[in-house]
């Protein structure tokens, strides 16, 4: 059949051309048609053309997306979220939670006066369920940080802050890393990271309180 003839021709002529597999349906659509209405071959080749620019945009448009969700959460964050889930085990394995070991903020807060650079927020919410144990100075992102600990029901709470480039304030965001919640998030010039087995539900809580 010359329709037939025609589609082979131009699949041998142009077939290198397309950047997709034509469907079954498809072919069958286009001989159907090119059955009831012949027309000059390059009608099929154009319509060919404008299907392979449709998957190409659309192709186009979910890798826009996933590069768009990919940038919410960049590397430096997964990098941090580690190394404060590692000062986490460690304080924990090492039994070295605190350096200054006080439920009273108002003991905590002055310790770290001249062991950093800058005042961290330090604040007691055992009325909410979440007891301060005292605080300690570690080490996160090549840079002292202030530590505070923190109790709920028996899970043990590390709170990480310090000062940060960024000058805008966000939300606490949730991760998962190991088994362990991590929110992270930045105020006034501060960068915190709330970090323990807790879960995200009641660990939210205490960031809320923390951010707020």
């Amino acid at each position: 059949m010359k329709s037939d003839e025609n589609i082979d021709r131009l699949f041998k002529t142009h077939g290198h051309q397309l950047k997709y597999s034509m469907p079954s349906d498809l072919k069958a659509k286009i001989l159907s048609e090119l059955e009831a209405k012949p027309t000059p071959s390059v009608s099929i080749y154009s319509w060919l053309s404008i299907g392979g620019g449709a998957v190409a945009a659309v192709f186009a448009l979910v890798v826009s997306f996933q590069l768009g969700r990919m940038s919410t959460s960049g590397p430096g964050d997964v990098v941090v979220a580690q190394e404060v889930v590692s000062s986490h085990v460690r304080s924990l394995m090492a039994n070295h939670l605190s350096d200054v070991i006080s439920t009273d903020q108002h003991t905590v807060k002055p310790w770290f006066e001249g062991k950093l650079d800058f005042a961290p927020s330090v604040k007691d919410f055992a009325a909410d369920g979440f007891a301060l144990l005292g605080g300690r100075l570690d080490y996160i992102e090549g840079r002292p940080t202030a530590a505070l600990v923190y109790k709920f029901n028996q899970h043990m709470i590390n709170v990480f802050q310090h000062p940060t480039a960024s000058a805008e304030s966000s939300t606490p965001r949730l991760q998962s890393i190991r088994g362990y919640q991590i929110f992270s998030w930045t105020k006034n010039g501060m960068s915190f990271w709330v970090v323990s087995d807790v879960n995200a539900a009641d660990l939210q809580k205490l960031a809320d309180l923390l951010a707020h």
